[in-house]
């Protein structure tokens, strides 16, 4: 993973003076799955349309934000929003497994070679780490909206045998007509949100619990859907107890090394880089990280559009399932310039390096020239074997 970050003073003028606003400015989509933040953080009006809500989701995580208490990790003190600020003013749960926030920014996200590119916020802290993946999209075919390909951000955790990156998940609405399930003072409601999964390493089926701190409903209210599915990359848990017994029990979220949102206390560029932070804090992601559905690097040169969705399927006792939050975003670079030159290699015109590249130009040759593409990998203005050999060497250097 890179670790080159500009300096405070560097990125601090940077932001100061930048001509391009580094914060979120647009949030297309928010579709949490179920949980106990859910209709609280963001709050939920009876009858509010998801213009409304989206509108909310905005005013809490596109506007500059900046750190007003402190949280303790691995020893250290750090800074991160006010305790004293009520979470649904502060900050957005995205649910259990998969709920995920899409947005972005008034310019294009520069991949800025050797660099992070960009901060995105949670709240975590010692105990409670709960991690969210990261995916980027490029605007491909100018319509402003994220329905272009994704690509994920592959953290530490990527390409280890124990995460799932075919993980699919349905959550079923609770009938009007339900019986709670009560376990104790705390756990007051042991079967509310039932769910099935196609987990490889774990249950296939449970229940998201209800608690007595939130008796708040946990499906998101303002849609009419019976059920909710989504899919993905899950991480293995990070939960496990401390020791104790029922409401008495210590429940611990560790974190992960690198790459995800809501995983260690969020270093905002506003203070002093010191070795205690570069060592403990999440410093950000890098656009570089990207990678397709078969797990190969992709080279983009920018990027439009940014999702995050909370990457665990896990409950700990009282403390409920695990839920990924965001606070806000930073383009780290908002004023760089986006790279127009045509890449070299992009024989189908996706603005992607990547394998489809290869197949792309395995069609060019035998079919002859398709639109959108441009077989003349080497940009020698003749189309022969040396742009198998340009490509092939392109490939190898990814």
């Amino acid at each position: 993973m890179k670790r080159l970050v500009f300096t405070l003073m560097a990125v601090a003028a940077l932001l100061a003076t930048a001509q391009n606003k580094p914060y979120i400015t647009r949030v297309l989509e928010y579709c949490p799955a179920p949980g106990q933040f859910i209709n609280v953080a963001p709050a939920y009006t009876a009858g509010e349309p998801v213009d409304s809500v989206l509108a909310r989701v905005m005013q809490l995580i596109g506007p500059e934000f900046k750190p007003e208490r402190t949280v303790t990790f691995m020893g250290q003190t750090y800074h991160e929003p006010a305790d004293t600020i009520a979470i649904s003013e502060r900050l957005i749960s995205l649910g259990a497994y998969g709920g995920y926030v899409t947005f972005g920014f008034d310019h294009p996200v520069v991949n800025v070679p050797d660099a992070l590119d960009l901060q995105i916020a949670g709240n975590a802290f010692s105990g409670s780490c709960e991690p969210g993946i990261v995916l980027v999209s490029r605007d491909l075919n100018g319509n402003g909206l994220p329905d272009d390909p994704w690509y994920e951000l592959a953290g530490s955790e990527y390409y280890k045998e124990t995460t799932q990156h075919d993980y699919q998940i349905t959550y079923y609405r609770t009938p009007a007509d339900h019986k709670p399930t009560k376990l104790d003072k705390w756990i007051v409601d042991t079967t509310y949100i039932r769910w099935t999964s196609n987990d490889m390493f774990g249950a296939t089926a449970g229940y998201i619990d209800k608690n007595n701190f939130h008796k708040q409903d946990y499906w998101p209210l303002w849609t009419d859907a019976e059920t909710l599915s989504f899919a993905g990359t899950k991480l293995p848990n990070n939960v496990n107890n401390q020791g104790g017994s029922g409401d008495d029990a210590l429940f611990w979220q560790d974190y992960y090394e690198w790459g995800y949102v809501d995983n260690r206390p969020d270093y905002l560029y506003d203070e002093p880089m010191t070795d205690s932070i570069a060592t403990n804090c999440n410093l950000g992601f890098d656009i570089e990280w990207a990678v397709d559905s078969d797990g190969k690097p992709v080279h983009l040169s920018q990027i439009d559009f940014v999702k995050v969705h909370t990457a665990m399927n896990q409950k700990g006792g009282w403390i409920g399932e695990t839920s990924t939050e965001v606070s806000g975003a930073i383009d780290l670079h908002p004023d760089a310039e986006p790279l127009d030159e045509e890449l070299t290699g992009d024989v189908n015109g996706d603005s992607v390096l990547s394998g489809a590249d290869v197949t792309a130009l395995y069609g060019f040759l035998l079919d002859g020239l398709k639109p959108g593409g441009n077989p003349d990998v080497n940009r020698d203005n003749i189309v022969s074997g040396a742009d198998i050999t340009a490509l092939y060497s392109i490939l190898l250097a990814q």
